[in-house]
């Protein structure tokens, strides 16, 4: 069989490899459970996430209590509802305190300090000289609503809001670079979480066959650059079987329960303008900078299991290029505000940042030619890469190899020499 596969071209033995693994991983049971397994952890954030948000919601319902006479709480109160509507979030919700009601000795500070009650605060004194009584920075913030509704509930004729009228915008510049920004984030964020998720792959996937003595028989048979290009590209391939597998229960799980998550987030992603370059264009970008992202941080990966001659050693090896690649993804993230910067040129122009820096340009800029030359810039890159790695791990593994056999044979040969 090695010899049928000596006489293929590159390419053709790159292919040959890429159908053996990924046949090889996708009907596998470990990648089975490599599909289920992050499905948990975002359903039990996603529940985590909502029952948090519930909580938190009733937990910061902000209350302050009434400790003045029945006719001022009840003068305050009517104050805040008509004051209230008006001025979204700058009124709290008033509530009588009922420990206040029946004792004309009442002690707002020390029933603060008590710690009683689930008031933010607490105002004692009249309409004329209100005071508040909390810690500092609720003083801070409740003191002045306090003293608009005591003017609003003192004042002969009532606060009397005019009509007015409303004109609305479908969007502005800045609310569509706001949007488009978030796009970009987003985007970047995905495209992390997928790369480093699934290229580890291609590192377990070499460590065993290492381990084994897999790769040898291979590189035996056919150019080590072909065998580390069609690993790569199996990879890749069952990446994006993994990733249909995902979006397909992610847009199950939308079509079900839409109203439920717009109402909880209240916001309608239906409704959110697109990117700079458009829908079509920037989802068939994301999946094209996402491959050369993923075929950059494998060839890495392959290079550095090239180095490695254990398993240890190539787990050891391969935190330094994680943790560079966090930064990475950092600073091509902070590139986003600022457009046409050097550093944001220098992003684009280092391979390893380079599908994030440009990921990010086509949420913001309408520009596509540009995008065209970056993916030429990364292929390129990843040919130097691959073929960095096929060349360390022959003058590393298979000289060893070699050199190990022959002084095997010429330990044979000793032996038969005394034998004789």
């Amino acid at each position: 069989m090695s010899h049928d596969i000596s006489r293929l071209s590159r390419l053709e033995a790159a292919w040959v490899i890429a159908r053996r693994d990924f046949i090889a991983v996708l009907f596998s049971r470990a990648f089975l459970f490599f599909l289920v397994g992050p499905l948990f952890p975002v359903l039990v954030g996603g529940l985590a996430g909502s029952i948090g948000g519930q909580v938190s919601r009733e937990a910061v319902a902000l209350e302050v209590g009434l400790a003045m006479s029945g006719e001022d709480n009840a003068a305050m109160i009517a104050a805040s509802q008509r004051i209230g509507p008006e001025l979204r979030g700058a009124i709290p919700i008033l509530r009588e305190v009922s420990e206040a009601k029946d004792d004309p000795a009442f002690d707002a500070k020390a029933f603060m300090e008590e710690r009683r009650g689930n008031y933010a605060a607490i105002v004692t004194g009249s309409l004329e000289a209100p005071e508040v009584v909390g810690t500092e920075s609720q003083v801070e913030r409740w003191n002045g609503p306090v003293k608009l509704m005591a003017a609003d509930a003192l004042a002969a004729n009532p606060l009397n809001f005019p009509s007015s009228t409303k004109t609305t915008v479908a969007s502005s510049a800045a609310s569509e670079r706001t949007n488009r920004i978030r796009t970009a984030q987003a985007a970047q964020m995905v495209m992390f979480l997928l790369t480093m998720l699934l290229a580890g792959m291609v590192l377990s996937n070499l460590a065993e066959e290492k381990g084994n003595k897999v790769i040898e028989i291979l590189a035996a048979a056919i150019p080590m650059d072909a065998v580390f290009m069609g690993k790569l590209f199996a990879m890749l391939g069952v990446s994006f079987v993994g990733i249909a597998v995902w979006g397909s229960i992610g847009w199950g799980f939308w079509a079900i329960a839409e109203d439920a998550i717009v109402t909880v987030t209240q916001t309608d992603y239906r409704n959110l303008p697109g990117p700079a370059v458009g829908w079509g264009a920037f989802l068939t970008l994301g999946v094209l900078y996402f491959s050369m992202a993923y075929l950059l941080l494998g060839a890495l990966f392959l290079t550095i299991g090239a180095m490695a001659s254990t398993v240890r050693e190539v787990q050891t090896l391969s935190m330094p290029v994680t943790m560079m690649q966090l930064m990475v993804f950092f600073v091509a993230a902070y590139t986003i505000t600022q457009p046409g910067s050097a550093l944001e040129m220098g992003a684009i122009a280092f391979p390893l940042s380079s599908p994030f820096a440009m990921l990010a340009r086509a949420a913001l800029e309408e520009t596509l030619w540009t995008h065209i030359a970056a993916l030429a810039w990364q292929a390129v890159w990843v040919v130097l890469l691959v073929k960095g790695g096929s060349l360390l791990f022959r003058k590393r593994v298979m000289k060893s190899g070699g050199a190990g056999r022959n002084k095997r044979r010429a330990l044979f040969r000793r032996r038969a020499s005394r034998a004789s």
